[in-house]
Formats: C-alpha cells, structure tokens, sequence
C-alpha cells in the first residue's frame, strides 16, 4: 500500500485513509475501540457504507482516477499499551446505488 491521503474531506464526508496498490485504489476506514465490550466493526453500519462510498465516488470523479476501488477496514481495539490491530482487504463492495 502506498498511502496518499489521510482524513481526506470531501464537503460533509471524509476519508480515513486513502491508499494505492497495483491497479487499485484503496479507501480505507480505520476504526478504534478502548472498551473491550465493543466491538469496532459494529461502528460499520449501512449509513457509514454509503458515505464512505460517496465520498469514494466523489474523489475518483474529481481526481480521474483510473483504477479498481477498494474498500478496506482496520480495527484498533484497546490500549496503547495493550492493542489488536486488525486489516480486512476487500470488505465491502460498494452497493450500486446509494440512495
């Protein structure tokens, strides 16, 4: 992964990670938990997806980018002292419609 933009904004959305690898690009959510009664991924709701791929289309439009979209997602779960990091490749597809 070559990262190219991080906390990208984009009007009212904004995108953790932007990244390119091959032929791809990749557009990364990161997200952190302390409590270990929470899980990070419950964060990924619908609502999250659809502006995450808004904000995807909207920087492919303006930037011309070529490439594959990726939607990837890593969690952070824990202390700084004590932590487990997890990276899902590929782990939506973007749904054709966001409405």
């Amino acid at each position: 992964y070559t990262i190219c933009e991080r906390n990208f904004r984009i009007g009212h959305y904004e995108l953790d990670i932007i990244a390119t690898k091959g032929n791809r690009i990749i557009f990364v959510e990161v997200k952190t938990r302390t409590n270990p009664n929470h899980d990070p991924l419950e964060a990924i709701d619908n609502k999250k997806i659809t502006r995450m791929v808004r904000a995807a289309n909207a920087f492919v439009i303006t930037h011309n980018i070529p490439h594959e979209v990726q939607f990837d997602i890593i969690t952070i779960s824990g202390t700084p002292d004590k932590y487990t990091l997890e990276h899902i490749s590929d782990a939506f597809t973007a749904p054709l419609s966001t409405r």
